[in-house]
């Protein structure tokens, strides 16, 4: 009698279905999410193209009276934008209308849970946030800017608490309203949010009221907490302000989010 040869290990082709893990999950949709955002032509000239111009043109040319050293005041103004574009505008209009043509809904059959959709989407943004900033820092170096090292360790973190907060709204809006009323409030509320930023950083003295009141929001908040960050100092109120509006919406948004 000839004894069969065990080429395979007994069980090596049974079935054994079970859940990916928590972070198999989040990690498969952060690349995910990433690859599509790096695809979107709209989403880099949004990202990419539109804070290198304003960067460069801001510095070069003569708007304004920024002072002696108007670079310093111009890169943490353009990170500023760069973040809320890339994790308010951005997130909100491509989630608005993922949701629409029904890429969510199949996505929402699978056992991905809602925080792990807003983990992933949060987190991929930051990813394309890093690669805007380093890419801004670097153009900043070319046209003069010299921060110290205390600056942007002290930048890096406020840029992460910023990109964490404008993409948990922009998730909450995406994620709540239709995608034509998403495109259009997403609009407004980026150039109202461009507004009061621009009064911030273009203006040393405000009124006590007004000042108070442009740096509770975010883009205020932020455009404060980056200005101080890059001298090398923290602004309290405005961590304050972008962690609570950060976690209110992230919250929000794991709670209402829908996926069509």
């Amino acid at each position: 009698m000839i004894q069969e040869s065990t080429r395979f290990a007994p069980g090596t082709f049974r079935p054994d279905p079970r859940p990916s893990s928590r972070q198999a999950m989040l990690t498969a949709q952060t690349r995910l999410e990433l690859i599509l955002l790096l695809r979107n032509g709209e989403q880099l000239l949004l990202t990419m193209f539109i804070p290198i111009t304003l960067l460069i043109g801001l510095t070069l040319l003569p708007f304004g009276d920024p002072g002696a050293h108007r670079v310093d005041r111009i890169v943490p103004a353009v990170m500023m934008v760069a973040v809320m574009s890339t994790g308010f505008t951005g997130q909100a209009i491509a989630v608005g209308f993922d949701r629409r043509y029904g890429a969510l809904k199949r996505l929402g059959a699978t056992p991905l849970p809602r925080w792990g959709m807003v983990a992933g989407k949060s987190a991929a943004v930051l990813i394309v946030v890093v690669l805007q900033a380093i890419l801004l820092g670097s153009i900043g170096f070319a046209l003069g800017w010299r921060p110290g090292a205390a600056g942007l360790l002290l930048g890096a973190v406020v840029i992460a608490l910023g990109t964490f907060t404008f993409a948990a709204m922009g998730l909450l809006l995406g994620g709540t309203l239709k995608a034509e009323v998403v495109l259009a409030l997403a609009n407004i509320l980026w150039f109202a949010m461009l507004g009061i930023a621009s009064v911030v950083f273009a203006t040393d003295s405000l009124p006590g009221a007004v000042e108070i009141i442009a740096r509770l929001v975010p883009s205020g908040a932020l455009a404060a907490c980056l200005e101080e960050a890059l001298r090398g100092g923290i602004d309290w109120f405005g961590v304050v302000a972008l962690t609570v509006w950060g976690a209110v919406a992230a919250v929000l948004a794991v709670r209402w989010f829908r996926f069509e």
